[in-house]
């Protein structure tokens, strides 16, 4: 299964801070902000590498760096917004992908509402990105979308899922990797995850 749960000690610890209901606006931002870029660490680790030679103080030295290429941020609106800082923190060169799709409360399936993509994606990397991995179906979408500008490889990067999100995904885009900070229990009757941590979006943007 194209899943990965990324349990490490900070991300469980920040995660409580998030789920906690008291936590405040911009702390939450802030703890989004930094699980994000322990994510990327891991959704990043197996990226392209070309041999290189440096020159340091003494010698010259046999290593390796980024393979000359495409990488791309796309953040579902609105939502993965506030994942992109930190993915841009760790990729500063990254081009961005917006990706407006919303879920009908009363269907609960995605509406794409706006799309503002890079010229090309062909051959690049995409790192989508989500807080939450709930019915799978804006995340789907995405992926719909961005497979046609045919990208070399997409993954996916999200806060949490639910198990009925991720075997959507499984079953679906199977060739796409998932890394989230934890696989929660389920989805309730109005399709949020339990215990989850709420409405990401209206977390992070005081909206709630």
């Amino acid at each position: 299964m194209p899943l990965h749960v990324v349990d490490h000690p900070l991300i469980v610890h920040k995660l409580s801070i998030l789920r906690d209901k008291t936590t405040s606006v911009k702390k939450f931002r802030e703890v989004v902000n930094e699980i994000t870029m322990l994510l990327a660490y891991e959704a990043t680790r197996d990226l392209p590498m070309d041999d290189v030679d440096v020159e340091t103080p003494l010698c010259t030295a046999h290593t390796r760096m980024l393979k000359q290429g495409e990488l791309v941020v796309a953040p579902i609106l609105r939502a993965g917004l506030g994942m992109m800082p930190g993915m841009l923190d760790i990729l500063p060169t990254a081009r961005v992908a917006h990706l407006g799709l919303k879920r009908d409360e009363q269907t609960h399936k995605p509406i794409t509402y706006y799309m503002n993509m890079p010229t090309s994606l062909k051959g690049a990397i995409v790192l989508v990105v989500d807080p939450m991995l709930a019915t799978a179906g804006s995340l789907c979408a995405a992926i719909d979308l961005l497979k046609e500008q045919q990208p070399a490889k997409i993954v996916a990067v999200c806060l949490i899922a639910a198990p009925e999100g991720a075997q959507r995904m499984e079953t679906t885009h199977p060739d796409v990797h998932i890394y989230v900070g934890a696989l929660d229990e389920k989805l309730n009757e109005r399709a949020y995850i339990v215990p989850g941590l709420g409405d990401a979006g209206d977390r992070m943007f005081g909206t709630a």
